[in-house]
């Protein structure tokens, strides 16, 4: 089922359930997918292993089986540009095991409506208790953990830091990925909105 982390418009909710089955049957999983407006469209779609660590190989395996499937279906009318990228080392939350994965992590999160007189939060994240996001923050100089529904939640992105970094580097290590070609040039990429480490460009026209 999506959420609006994964998925945030009606569009957006219709091309998850055609595209989510296709990754996953190659073994990968859907992380998010945003149709960007423009000149042309921009389809983006980010997925990830499992056990996190995707390579650009990967990506572009995954664009050429969500081409074929999306030629087939055809939800879009207009022409578009389709994007396949890793979600990256700051990358975004989109689902409740991603919130248990980073516990004790940073990580600013913003809901779809107020809640106490705000919509941003940014804090360390402390698990997950049913369909609510743990999330201890600062307030009035004492730290308070507070619970978030999965589903107030609009958007989620891990805040980048050093201990963030060994630990994606770690997870990519024990995945087996070449982490060989990730020097600061992949770091100041990363830093970019909605940009992966990995990515796969496929030009799409109708």
């Amino acid at each position: 089922m999506s959420n609006d982390l994964i998925a945030k418009t009606a569009i957006d909710r219709r091309l998850a359930e055609i595209i989510a089955p296709v990754i996953e049957d190659l073994g990968f999983e859907l992380i998010r997918v945003r149709l960007q407006g423009g000149k042309q469209a921009t389809l983006q779609i980010m997925a990830d292993r499992p056990e996190g660590g995707i390579n650009v190989d990967d990506c572009g395996d995954i664009s050429v089986a969500v081409s074929a499937t999306l030629d087939v279906e055809d939800p879009l009318e207009e022409a578009y540009h389709l994007e396949v990228s890793s979600p990256g080392i700051d990358r975004p939350l989109t689902r409740l095991k991603d919130f248990e994965t980073f516990e004790g992590y940073e990580v600013r999160l913003e809901t779809n409506q107020q809640i106490d007189g705000r919509k941003r939060w940014k804090g360390v994240l402390a698990g997950v208790e049913g369909d609510e996001v743990l999330l201890n923050i600062e307030e009035g100089g004492e730290i308070q953990t507070i619970g978030l529904h999965l589903d107030w939640l609009s958007d989620a992105k891990l805040v980048l830091s050093d201990d963030l970094i060994r630990e994606m580097l770690r997870q990519k290590k024990e995945a087996g990925v070449e982490i060989g070609n990730l020097d600061e040039s992949a770091f100041d990429e990363i830093e970019t909105e909605d940009d992966g480490a990995g990515r796969a460009d496929d030009p799409r026209s109708k």
